[in-house]
C-alpha cells in the first residue's frame, strides 16, 4: 500500500496535474499547470512554493524552471490517480454509470475516500490493471505499467492498421460521441486515408457495425493506439 501522505483536495489536484505534465521528463511550467487546473498563474506560484517547502518534500521548483515532483511527490500522485482510476472502474462495472460519466465522478470522490475503502474497492473489482478508458491503474507500491507503444491515432498513416489501447479527455461530451461511435479500448481499426490539409481521417472498425467513421484530429487525438505492424 502506498504509504499515506495528507494533503489537502488542492494539493493533490497540484501533484497529479504535475505528475501528468511531466510524463516526458520535461520540467512543467506554471503556466502549463494553470491552464491545467484553470487557476492564475500566481497561485500556481504560491502552491509550488508550498510543495517545495512540505515535509516530505513533494516538488523541485526553480522559479523560470519549471517543476518536477521528488520521489513523495510522485508517490502522492499514484496514490491519487490509482483511486480515481479505481472508482471509475467502480462506477462504470458496478454502478453501471456510463463510459463518459464516469471521469467527473470520480474527481470528487477521489478526494475523500479512506485508504480502507480503497482496499475493498481494489478487492470486489479483483484487482483491476486498467480503467475504463484503458488507462493502467498504479499498483499499491505506486508502480505503474510501462508505456505500452501507443500513440495517438491523429499519428497513424494511411494503410496502417491499430487497435485502440486507451482514452485520454476530460472532456464529457468527447467521450460520450467516441464511445457512441464504438472508438473502445480493444477494436481494432484501419486508417483508410488521411486528409494531409486539416489531418482528418477516415478509419473502418472492424469487428463493428459502425461502418467507417470519419474523424476530426481532436477526436483522433483522445484515442490513443498499437499499431499492427503487419
Amino acid at each position: 500500500m502506498i504509504a499515506e501522505q495528507i494533503l489537502t483536495r488542492s494539493e493533490e489536484d497540484y501533484v497529479k496535474a504535475i505528475y501528468n505534465l511531466t510524463l516526458e521528463g520535461e520540467p512543467a511550467s506554471t503556466l502549463r499547470i494553470a491552464t491545467s487546473l484553470s487557476v492564475a498563474p500566481a497561485s500556481v506560484t504560491n502552491m509550488l512554493q508550498k510543495l517545495a517547502e512540505a515535509q516530505p518534500q513533494l516538488v523541485l521548483y526553480q522559479k523560470h524552471r519549471g517543476v518536477l515532483l521528488t520521489e513523495a511527490g510522485r508517490l502522492a500522485a499514484m496514490r491519487i490517480i490509482r483511486r480515481h482510476r479505481l472508482i471509475e472502474t467502480f462506477l462504470y462495472e458496478v454502478m453501471g454509470y456510463s463510459w463518459e460519466q464516469v471521469h467527473a465522478e470520480a474527481e470528487v470522490l477521489e478526494h475523500v475516500i479512506s485508504p480502507y475503502f480503497e482496499e475493498r474497492l481494489a478487492i470486489i473489482l479483483s484487482e483491476p490493471i486498467l480503467d475504463p478508458h484503458g488507462e493502467p491503474i498504479p499498483n499499491r507500491n505506486g508502480e505503474i505499467a510501462a508505456n505500452d507503444g501507443a500513440v495517438q491515432l491523429s499519428q497513424v498513416q494511411a494503410g496502417q492498421r491499430a487497435e485502440i489501447s486507451r482514452v485520454i479527455s476530460n472532456d464529457q461530451a468527447l467521450l460520450a460521441y467516441i464511445c457512441q461511435s464504438g472508438l473502445q479500448p480493444g477494436i481494432a481499426v484501419n486508417v483508410l486515408t488521411r486528409n494531409p490539409l486539416d489531418g482528418t481521417l477516415q478509419v473502418a472498425l472492424n469487428d463493428s457495425d459502425q461502418g467507417n467513421q470519419v474523424l476530426g484530429e481532436k477526436i483522433a487525438g483522445a484515442i490513443w493506439v498499437l499499431v499492427k505492424l503487419h
